[in-house]
């Protein structure tokens, strides 16, 4: 049995073999290859002091060293912490100094883009640089080893590893919540591996699959591509995301057998020719971080004649939770599907009592990919994360679900339809962004003075992002040098898409920014084409 997330890749039957697990650009590496680079940077953390649940960050776009950097140190015993690499500065290091991360992994030149954002960081001991180490660099105050040093120390060790069990933490992954800064959602071993077999056993992935890897791996379903194909003993194409055509080279390149990615690139990839090679190559498609427009769907069953599709529905708290088998897809294309095997879906109203056929509910997760509630925030843990009702009146020790704070519908076959978002997320690009977060943002630019983020439901993106906004006394705003403030402190999918200026803002009865009322006013200005 496999207890440890690492197993999948450092197990005796992988160490020996000579299957291609990675493809990166014109590079390949074996199962062996990677499974001994993975076990050299796991003793390698231990001979640089990693004690047992020690997070280690990695702030890298995909590469050979990226995947090293995140099973190495489950490996080891310790946690890993992938750190979107699209993230600017701040937001690195507000990840960083919130799960108190030790180890950082990153590049020379991303390094000199933290800058003194790292002196906020006081847990963090050791930077471990990928390529070469530059003569001269800041002062970061931290210890600096090149990573292919620490491989070598790695190697030439026999220290032992810290025990793990399937209990232990694995990773927290960062999703931004409703209010605030993002929120670190911590993943047990169990949760991970249950999770990679429940989905690569829906998907039929095998060790003859090609898992073309698109999206990143701090999204739950990015790093879902990995565990997957690594528990089949499947390859993975490595792709850092350019230009959408670029999705289709990539396929035709290495002849992918699966592809994931969020709804709007797959709008995008709908407008595209497909060459024969990939109609020919690509097994099944998925789509995750969002509901997929029908006619998108439409258009993949007439360009992917061949390849089944699965739509799919998934939590950061609980990794994956539903799909719609591909022969459903003609009958309910706008449903969210079944729970995944190994898990049960409730849906349930505001006292937890189950919802009607057709009534409108919360989605309740429940099961063994349940994850282990949010890093160092009980209020928010406690929200999310609670008892699932109904349960046997002698239980002393209840077991806890994630209530995922999403509103859908189930029909008289038990398939689910996802209705909206009780929160005031803003969902674009595949991404969920805080309108907090971006309000604290522009705000810290000294150029507004109230604000509010608003989500604009968008046909391609989900939603935009709508920033309505009140200038400083009394003048106006510069709607210029705001939007080269937010390109430059602000990952790109958290750009906003528009800029408006009002006089004031419309509060609630509290004081606060009333966002249901500006929403109203701003669904009235909105062109059909925006």
């Amino acid at each position: 049995m496999t207890y440890n997330l690492s197993d999948f890749v450092a197990s005796p039957e992988r160490q020996s073999s000579q299957k291609t697990a990675v493809i990166f650009k014109k590079e390949k590496m074996t199962y062996g290859e990677l499974s001994d680079d993975i076990m050299a940077f796991g003793r390698g953390l231990i001979t640089q002091g990693l004690n047992k649940n020690d997070r280690v960050a990695s702030y890298l776009p995909k590469q050979f060293e990226t995947i090293t950097a995140i099973f190495g140190p489950s490996y080891a015993g310790g946690v890993f912490v992938p750190v979107n690499p699209g993230l600017k500065a701040r937001q690195v290091a507000y990840i960083m100094k919130d799960c108190n991360v030790r180890f950082l992994v990153t590049s020379a030149d991303r390094l000199m883009a933290l800058g003194q954002e790292l002196s906020g960081c006081p847990d963090l001991k050791l930077i471990i640089l990928t390529g070469k180490i530059p003569e001269t660099t800041f002062d970061t105050g931290k210890k600096i080893i090149s990573y292919d040093d620490l491989l070598a120390q790695g190697r030439g060790s026999e220290v032992a590893v810290h025990k793990v069990i399937d209990a232990d933490m694995a990773a927290i992954l960062y999703t931004s919540g409703s209010t605030g800064m993002p929120k670190g959602v911590i993943l047990s071993h169990r949760n991970m591996i249950v999770g990679a077999e429940s989905v690569a056993g829906y998907l039929e992935n095998t060790s003859s699959d090609r898992i073309l890897c698109v999206l990143p791996f701090s999204f739950d379903a990015g790093l879902s591509q990995l565990t997957t194909a690594f528990a089949k003993g499947a390859t993975v194409i490595l792709m850092n995301f350019l230009l959408p055509r670029d999705v289709i080279r990539q396929a035709v390149r290495n002849r992918a057998t699966g592809i994931t990615c969020v709804p709007p690139l797959w709008i995008q990839l709908s407008e595209l020719q497909w060459p024969e090679e990939a109609v020919k190559s690509i097994r099944y498609i998925a789509t995750t971080g969002g509901r997929m427009p029908i006619p998108v769907t439409h258009k993949f069953q007439e360009l992917l004649p061949s390849s089944d599709i699965y739509l799919m529905y998934g939590l950061t708290e609980a990794f994956r939770s539903t799909y719609l088998p591909p022969d459903q897809v003609d009958r309910i294309p706008d449903s969210i599907g079944k729970a995944i095997p190994n898990a049960e879906i409730m849906v349930v109203r505001e006292d937890g009592t189950p919802c009607d056929v057709g009534e409108a509910g919360e989605l309740l997760h429940r099961g063994a990919l349940v994850g282990l509630g949010y890093w160092n925030d009980v209020e928010r843990t406690n929200e999310r994360f609670r008892p699932v009702p109904g349960q046997v009146a002698g239980l002393t020790n209840p077991e806890i679900a994630v209530w995922s704070g999403d509103t859908v519908k189930m029909d008289k076959d038990g398939y689910l339809y996802f209705v909206g978002r009780r929160d005031e997320m803003i969902k674009t690009s595949g991404f969920r962004t805080s309108p907090t977060e971006l309000e604290e943002t522009i705000y810290a630019s000294g150029l507004v003075d109230e604000i509010a983020a608003i989500g604009i439901n968008h046909e391609q993106l989900g939603q935009a992002i709508w920033i309505v906004a009140t200038a400083k006394g009394g003048g106006s705003l510069d709607m210029d040098e705001i939007m080269t403030y937010c390109r430059v402190e602000l990952p790109s999918y958290m750009v906003p898409h528009r800029l408006i200026e009002w006089d004031s803002l419309p509060k609630n009865p509290n004081g606060k920014i009333d966002r249901k009322a500006i929403t109203a006013e701003l669904k009235k200005e909105k062109k059909p084409n925006e």
